[in-house]
């Protein structure tokens, strides 16, 4: 019940855009990139379907993977302080981007409140989120962040009304490691573990369909890796 409240909160929400904004829609496809790091900031973006991650270049000059978007979310806030975008926006499925002026919005927002309301819900989700993953990332071991990746994944696809039994991951073991400041191998052990103790599965070694029979068991095994080892008899 609560899977479809937010399900349909997201169409609801989808619907109020696109009824007071007219938004411009984009057809995207896999690598297509919405905006660049120091572009000028003009536009905020939602995404209507597909998936995207968020992009920053590192001191050295590598690709650091900063943030996942999913269907109803919003891109481009880091560019109203500045003025301009402070990281990339990179499709990772085919997908529709809406596109909606920064000035025609906040005008709509004078008009129309409840859409300031939404506004302010999408900020305050992405804080949040962004939040969650820092915490995941710094505090959590190795083999817990990455079912705490695939239980926000799967979370994230429940509150839009879509399967997770059965999810297609967008990104290679390498950009979830990435994300996860992990390595590519220590990604591919983490994922073996939680296949061999049941809590996912593979319907073809190597591929990115991933099967999760519970996504309560992948909680359940953050939690048993947060757990203080037994105390040893003296």
């Amino acid at each position: 019940m609560i899977e479809f409240a937010a399900a349909e909160n997201t169409a609801d929400t989808l619907k109020l855009l696109s009824d007071w904004l007219r938004p411009q829609r984009r057809l995207v496809r896999t690598g297509d990139v919405i905006y660049q790091s120091g572009q000028r900031f003009d536009n905020l973006y939602i995404l209507n379907s597909g998936f995207f991650k968020i992009v920053n270049l590192s001191a050295d000059g590598r690709e650091q993977v900063v943030g996942l978007r999913f269907r109803g979310d919003w891109l481009g806030f880091d560019g109203i302080a500045g003025g301009h975008c402070a990281c990339d926006a990179v499709a990772m499925d085919t997908g529709e981007v809406w596109i909606v002026p920064y000035d025609a919005l906040l005008a709509a927002c004078l008009k129309h409140p409840p859409l300031l309301q939404v506004l302010h819900a999408a900020m305050s989700r992405e804080i949040a989120n962004d939040r969650e993953s820092l915490m995941s990332v710094c505090t959590l071991p190795a083999d817990a962040r990455v079912a705490d990746f695939l239980r926000y994944w799967a979370e994230s696809l429940a509150e839009r009304g879509m399967r997770t039994d059965q999810i297609t991951l967008r990104m290679t073991r390498a950009e979830i490691g990435n994300y996860l400041g992990m390595t590519l191998e220590s990604v591919s052990r983490a994922l073996s573990r939680l296949a061999r103790d049941k809590v996912i599965g593979f319907a073809e070694k190597g591929r990115r369909d991933v099967q999760i029979p519970d996504v309560g068991a992948l909680s359940a095994f953050v939690q048993r890796c947060l757990a203080p080892a037994p105390a040893l008899l003296q």
